[in-house]
């Protein structure tokens, strides 16, 4: 079998390290050909050394002559995204797993040269979903492969489906730490207790994400991209066992779901031996049905976590309003973090934001980073003034 050639993007984070793991175990399917990270150095060097990547690229310059001194010739290092650009010539599969729009131009550029994109950024098609769909389109070579567990599961469901046959996309969300507290109770909750999630080890930004229901609200607007589905046909619900990952609703009321431990090396080894399914025997983890599985659903309350709403709103209104969000969240996240603002006060500086936005097109990268920055801007206003009001 002819190895896969696969340049990791983040390959220091969580998503990254779970690639490592499977690509690991798959050393006779899989090539590395580059590993790109921020600054975790001394990280990337013990990544490469293992899986014998031919380059290593830290962005960070600090970390890169770090990452030189750590490694011997034969291994390329690299210190800038456009390095890690140019060797997408030499990759069947690149794995996008950068948290914001870094990785923007190499997911391009994949696409141009007819590539396979395994995404796991969700800021690429929540900011810049229109622009990907376009280069898509332009060669139909270029695949793209969702990483995230919920997209992954109905990129599976529908498998081989004709559209016609299916009604709605849902959603699964654990609902985060903060699932059955009641108002009162989110007004006063601090970082520590939004990073106390019940099912999923991931990331700051990702976790406070999963308690406000904005993680749901992004992958919303990225099935829309992924999935051409119209908001009305994407549902959202809440399923605390995180074993189904999500479902497709066929139009005769049949649920086709898919299921495993949650455990994100199922869709990062699904999507890299994609259109193939390997087996994960003695690599994977299996449900115990002896133990039982017990699976609970039920509905999200939208107005104790308006989220959804926001994401519904901006899917509808298209344009620079995604970007607004994602612009406005990641601000209003940060600010909570440093203990400058209540839980609640996430969401206000969302909806502030959005309500304030006049509509645009995003229909270039400039348009879309501009978007990005005025965003920013508001959002910092509207967090000045709820710090002030304690």
């Amino acid at each position: 079998m002819e190895k896969k050639r696969v340049m990791v993007l983040g390959a220091t984070g969580s998503i990254g390290e779970s690639a490592f793991r499977v690509l690991d175990c798959y050393r006779d399917r899989f090539e590395v050909a580059a590993l790109v990270a921020r600054n975790n150095a001394a990280r990337l060097a013990e990544q490469a050394v293992s899986l014998g990547a031919a380059a290593a690229i830290a962005t960070d310059p600090e970390a890169a002559e770090e990452l030189r001194r750590m490694l011997e010739p034969d291994i390329r290092c690299g210190s800038s995204l456009d390095e890690a650009k140019e060797l997408v010539n030499s990759c069947d599969v690149v794995l996008c797993a950068i948290v914001g729009t870094a990785g923007l131009d190499i997911v391009l550029e994949a696409i141009r040269q007819g590539r396979t994109v395994a995404l796991a950024s969700k800021e690429i098609l929540v900011m810049a979903g229109a622009m990907v769909e376009k280069a898509l389109q332009a060669n139909p070579e270029a695949k793209l492969v969702p990483v995230d567990s919920e997209h992954s599961a109905i990129f599976q469901c529908l498998a081989g489906r004709d559209r016609s046959e299916v009604k709605n996309l849902v959603l699964t969300a654990s609902g985060g730490a903060f699932r059955d507290c009641n108002v009162e109770e989110l007004e006063n909750k601090k970082l520590s207790d939004a990073l106390r999630h019940p099912t999923w080890k991931m990331g700051l930004k990702v976790t406070v994400d999963s308690a406000t229901l904005m993680n749901k609200a992004l992958e919303l607007i990225e099935a829309r991209w992924l999935f051409d589905f119209p908001a009305d046909n994407l549902k959202v619900v809440l399923h605390p066992q995180s074993v189904v990952h999500s479902m497709v609703e066929m139009i005769d009321g049949s649920l086709l779901a898919q299921l495993s431990v949650p455990d994100m090396r199922f869709a990062i080894q699904y999507a890299l031996s994609w259109p193939e399914r390997w087996s994960g025997e003695g690599r994977l983890p299996r449900l115990n049905w002896e133990d039982g599985v017990n699976l609970t659903f039920k509905l999200p309350d939208r107005k104790r976590f308006p989220a959804l709403d926001f994401a519904y709103d901006v899917i509808r209104r298209g344009g620079i309003f995604p970007a607004v969000l994602n612009a406005a969240n990641e601000e209003a996240v940060a600010a909570f973090s440093r203990d400058e603002i209540k839980f609640t006060g996430i969401w206000r500086t969302v909806g502030t934001v959005l309500e304030n936005t006049v509509a645009a097109p995003a229909d270039s990268l400039e348009a879309v980073l501009e978007a990005d920055a005025e965003a920013r801007i508001r959002a910092r206003e509207v967090l000045k003034k709820l710090k002030c009001q304690g």
